[in-house]
């Protein structure tokens, strides 16, 4: 794969890409490159086993945890909010499901609407982010708010909802969602370098998040996201890490075949073309795919069913990571796959 981690090398100087790529193809590397600093200031480089944060892609974290207590059967796909959560939304239809939270389409309101709201940033004016540091802390900016739509009309990326499914893990569970992913899917899957850190206690080998600013400067994302990741978000991963996620999921290691299953097919579409399962983007036949965004960060990864090839790009920028999936997709189409 000489041509394809030549490619990725080009497109990385050209497009100054900063963070790591890994392409796996059954169970083989081929290729595993790192780009620019993880601390710019002391320039230390990003390595392969550097730790990112990956945004929105730890969805697919919680939405294993609740598999994983629907197979305990401490819940159902079909139980409803209100007989998890008696009390917290008022204004919320009493119909919600687990079912509906996990594919966006529950029609309750966000604590950050992308259709009205354009800066992420802006969230923290109200409440500090070094406040916000469980699912409890995010409950005033969304929980009073009334339904945009009723439960399972539609798909609405939704945030908010992945917040409740966290405080019903940590309702189930008697452990923090933090606590619960770690134990539950970390160390099951190998996954030895990840963790929820707090932004103000990074561990070593672990990336600064930069956000370009439009004077050709830069800032971190240190006061731009909360200050630990939860149900949402805010995870942070290594290249091998994910690829590791991939294979105990995949190889059932992490829920029963039917679960497997079923957190990888269809339940809602969200496009031509494009559907949800939990936690995960589908565009079948050719693509499962998660992916985050925040100030300062980009990631994305996929698996690809048909020729068992898996794909992780992380990047300690707030964009850059598309591209480079894109050019690895467009490398194996023409190549007519691996």
């Amino acid at each position: 794969m000489k041509e394809l981690s030549t490619r990725i090398k080009d497109y990385a100087e050209k497009n100054d890409f900063s963070g790591t790529v890994i392409v796996n193809n059954k169970g083989i590397s081929l290729v595993e490159s790192a780009f620019g600093y993880a601390d710019r200031s002391n320039e230390r480089e990003n390595t392969v086993h550097t730790r990112y944060g990956i945004a929105s892609g730890c969805k697919l974290f919680t939405a294993v945890a609740i598999c994983q207590l629907v197979e305990k059967k401490l819940l159902s796909f079909q139980t409803k909010l209100k007989d998890c959560l008696p009390n917290h939304f008022p204004h919320f239809n009493e119909n919600v499901t687990i079912q509906q939270l996990l594919t966006h389409s529950p029609g309750i309101p966000d604590y950050f609407d992308e259709d009205e709201m354009d800066d992420f940033e802006d969230l923290w004016k109200k409440i500090p982010m070094y406040h916000v540091r469980s699912g409890e802390d995010f409950l005033p900016l969304f929980q009073d708010l009334p339904m945009k739509f009723p439960p399972g009309e539609s798909f609405h990326y939704n945030n908010a909802g992945y917040i409740i499914l966290g405080l019903i893990i940590e309702r189930l569970s008697g452990m923090s969602v933090q606590e619960y992913i770690e134990k539950h899917i970390f160390i099951p899957a190998n996954m030895n370098g990840s963790g929820y850190f707090l932004l103000d206690r990074l561990p070593r080998n672990t990336a600064i998040g930069y956000i370009e600013e439009k004077d050709n400067t830069w800032r971190t994302n240190s006061y731009s996201i909360p200050i630990q990741g939860g149900a949402d978000g805010g995870a942070f991963v290594t290249g091998p890490d994910m690829i590791s996620f991939w294979e105990a999921l995949l190889a059932n290691k992490l829920l029963t075949t039917e679960n497997t299953v079923r957190i990888t097919e269809p339940h809602v579409n969200v496009k031509v073309g494009v559907d949800y399962g939990y936690g995960m983007w589908l565009n079948l036949p050719d693509k499962h795919h998660i992916m985050g965004y925040d100030p300062g960060v980009s990631f994305h990864s996929a698996f690809y069913p048909e020729t068992d090839t898996k794909a992780v790009v992380l990047s300690n920028k707030s964009s850059g990571a598309y591209g480079v999936l894109q050019l690895i997709e467009s490398y194996f189409n023409s190549n007519k796959g691996v």
